[in-house]
């Protein structure tokens, strides 16, 4: 009995030992994961600020903490869940969908370059529904925040799809614990991030006001200033973001252009800087031609339907 007893407590003591041991491995596959995911993160990251733009700034915070909440339940108990059964019953799709969400990334990119080029006015979607009667201040943070959350949900789903195709050779225990602390810490450090840009202009405004330092006060009137530029810029990055993650997730599922942008960035591996770059700008002008093709899809199907 007491033989049994010790052999019971040797594999339990094994068990824990071996937990531990692939446990300490979660925080390296959570920034694996992360890095993988980086235009992702930077498109998200970029997108967001948009949504509050000529809102009450009283309630920025506000809502970046909607859209924040609402992009962590997604990512956790739907879209998590939904990578994990597909992995275990029908992972030949996982492909498939981060395909087809690189191909969405791209088409709405190129309408942002596009729109760059062949500018046009006037609001669209819920707002150009709300511009044709009164709306109330919260009816439109409610829209705001809608469209927000479906920009982010299609982002979210690439996020988890990629974080599952890193992890889907572990076990299942470290599957989800990775897949939740990338959804966790991803969450909180973009719309951390989001946040502290949409106060900027108003930190920068505080610490002209009460600042008795000449130079402090001169660095509150600069973030004041520069604010608006920097939005500007992010627009653009995030736009170029969506381009290059959209095109090269497009590119790993065709498995001869994939390797065929890995050896070109290979072979360029003595200026790591240099092989980024090209990688990021054949991946982004890719981007442009595959979002131009479904653009013209989209368009020929309107016309017919």
């Amino acid at each position: 009995m007491a033989t049994g007893l010790l052999a019971l407590l040797d594999d339990v003591s094994a068990l824990v030992k071996a937990s531990a041991a692939s446990l300490d491995d979660v925080p390296a596959q959570v920034a694996k994961t992360t890095g993988k995911v980086s235009g992702i993160v930077i498109d998200d990251t970029a997108v967001t600020p948009k949504y509050v733009v000529g809102l009450d700034p009283s309630r920025e915070l506000s809502i970046i903490y909607q859209i924040a909440k609402k992009s962590l339940i997604n990512k956790v108990f739907i879209l998590s869940p939904a990578a994990l059964l597909l992995g275990f019953f029908a992972p030949w799709a996982i492909t498939p969908i981060l395909m087809l969400g690189g191909a969405y990334l791209c088409f709405e990119g190129y309408e942002k370059v596009h729109s760059l080029f062949f500018p046009h006015h006037g609001p669209e979607g819920a707002e150009a529904a709300a511009a044709e009667r009164v709306v109330t201040a919260e009816e439109l943070e409610a829209a705001r925040v809608k469209g927000a959350v479906r920009t982010d949900m299609i982002l979210s789903s690439e996020i988890v799809a990629i974080t599952y195709s890193t992890v889907a050779e572990q076990d299942l225990l470290n599957q989800i614990i990775i897949m939740l602390a990338v959804a966790v810490f991803i969450t909180v450090a973009v719309y951390g991030f989001v946040g502290l840009i949409v106060k900027a202009d108003d930190i920068g405004v505080h610490i002209a006001k009460t600042s008795k330092n000449a130079s402090f006060r001169s660095f509150g009137q600069g973030i004041v200033k520069f604010m608006p530029l920097f939005l500007k810029i992010l627009g653009y990055v995030g736009t170029a973001a969506m381009l290059w993650v959209g095109a090269e997730i497009i590119a790993h599922g065709i498995p001869p252009v994939g390797h065929a942008l890995d050896d070109l960035v290979e072979s360029l591996s003595h200026i790591p800087v240099l092989g980024w770059l090209v990688k990021v700008t054949i991946s982004a002008l890719g981007g442009v031609v595959i979002g131009a093709i479904i653009a013209q899809v989209v368009t020929l199907v309107r016309r017919v339907f």
